[in-house]
């Protein structure tokens, strides 16, 4: 009988200290924004979707306003081939013509979307599913590609289709979610100039949301632990120069480069720090906002 008591004191201890540890952060980050790019695993796996939908309506709870912007690369990958068309790439970039376009807004716009809502709302939150479209909320611009060919001098053009990067964001439907409660919940698209719908990568969305949202941090949820060093160690604690000189000295490679590049834009446009964590881990987010030692990298605008 002693040593179950023991055991549910102990328990009790753990839970309390898990409580005592998180309210600094709790009161630290109250009232604030908080933009989370939602992708990868954490997109897939049912245990990790009710996770981070848990996450997220924590937070909302405890008086942070998160504002979610996510991918789902895969899901349209997988429609396209049920749809028997095949996927291009070039530069990491999909190529989108306008059949392709109208999978993208079907798949991000409303399966993908509609479900991250129905999960959180389901946990208690209240979210709204929007895209880019939205109260013109994401303009975008046609992105032009080049590459050299060996064949000619100049740069040989590569027409992407309807892909294409952040030119602007106006907030303010989102700013009217928040002041209402809500938990937006971004597919995304943006309209252009011509009316056209543009497919955009989720990391560039929400690294642009967080900076005109003026958000307290930007979190990048992604299959990696983070930013390692050359022996697989994780780094935390970067600043600005510190990461160029681990791009610079090829320890941050490949296509950690440009969601790297992403988050160094946001701090530099003002976002105080951004976290690049591992969203294979259950409640990736808490973990990362509330304990003292954090799972992932922290880059600080310093």
């Amino acid at each position: 009988m002693k040593v179950q008591e023991s055991i549910e004191n102990n328990s009790a201890n753990q839970i309390a200290h898990v409580l005592i540890e998180a309210l600094p952060y709790i009161q630290r980050f109250k009232g604030k924004t908080i933009v989370v790019k939602y992708g990868g695993n954490a997109m897939i796996d049912e245990t990790l979707k009710n996770s981070f939908a848990r996450d997220v309506v924590l937070l909302k709870l405890v008086g942070i306003n998160p504002v979610v912007v996510h991918g789902g690369g895969p899901q349209i990958g997988n429609l396209l081939q049920r749809l028997g068309k095949t996927s291009e790439f070039v530069q990491g970039m999909r190529v989108t013509d306008a059949e392709t376009m109208d999978v993208v807004e079907m798949v991000l716009g409303g399966l993908v979307n509609k479900e991250i809502v129905n999960l959180i709302n389901r946990h208690g939150g209240s979210a709204v599913g929007l895209t880019g479209k939205d109260g013109d909320l994401v303009r975008a611009r046609k992105i032009v590609a080049t590459q050299r060919s060996p064949e000619t001098d100049e740069p040989e053009i590569i027409d992407l289709g309807h892909v294409g990067e952040v030119e602007s964001i106006d907030p303010a439907v989102v700013d009217m979610l928040v002041q209402g409660d809500f938990i937006p919940v971004i597919a995304p698209i943006g309209v252009g100039e011509d009316g056209r719908s543009y497919n955009i990568n989720a990391d560039l969305v929400a690294g642009k949301m967080a900076e005109v949202l003026k958000a307290e941090k930007l979190i990048l949820l992604t299959n990696t632990q983070g930013i390692l060093d050359k022996q697989g160690g994780l780094l935390t604690g970067l600043s600005l120069s510190e990461v160029d000189a681990l791009i610079e000295d090829g320890t941050i490679s490949g296509g950690m480069i440009p969601k790297t590049r992403c988050a160094t834009d946001s701090l530099k446009g003002g976002v105080n720090s951004v976290h690049i964590i591992d969203g294979r881990i259950e409640h990736a987010v808490l973990l990362e906002l509330f304990t003292d030692r954090g799972i992932g990298t922290l880059m600080l605008r310093r």
